[in-house]
């Protein structure tokens, strides 16, 4: 089992950039893949983001591409997602995911095991 915990939420005007981090309990996440996942009121949850941990290979939902950024960190067995240029319809809560991917490349599609228990990203002036 693979417990996570997301921080790295809160308010932001338009414009502006916020950095949430996935942290996960687990020693390695070498043969995993972490996906950022949102849902705002009212609306079905939405894929944003994954990277495969393994080989670094990385995918965006076109809402997001060129905004936001997704790294990982193994030593921290953390991953990063880097907001920037937020607007106010990026505002939702946002969750991470995992699941064992092996060496291939994650999609958004994918039936992710372990959810976190989300942070609020709230954009607005």
């Amino acid at each position: 089992q693979v417990q996570l915990v997301e921080s790295g939420g809160g308010l932001v005007q338009p414009g502006g950039s916020l950095r949430l981090s996935c942290a996960a309990s687990r020693s390695t996440l070498e043969n995993y893949a972490i996906g950022w996942f949102r849902q705002a009121p009212g609306k079905e949850r939405e894929g944003v983001s994954c990277i495969t941990i393994g080989t670094g290979s990385t995918y965006y939902a076109g809402s997001v591409r060129g905004r936001f950024t997704i790294s990982r960190d193994n030593a921290k067995n953390t991953v990063y997602l880097q907001m920037n240029s937020l607007k106010p319809e990026d505002t939702a809560v946002y969750y991470c995911a995992t699941l064992r991917v092996g060496w291939r490349s994650c999609t958004l599609r994918d039936e992710y095991t372990y959810w976190g228990q989300g942070t609020q990203v709230t954009v607005s002036s």
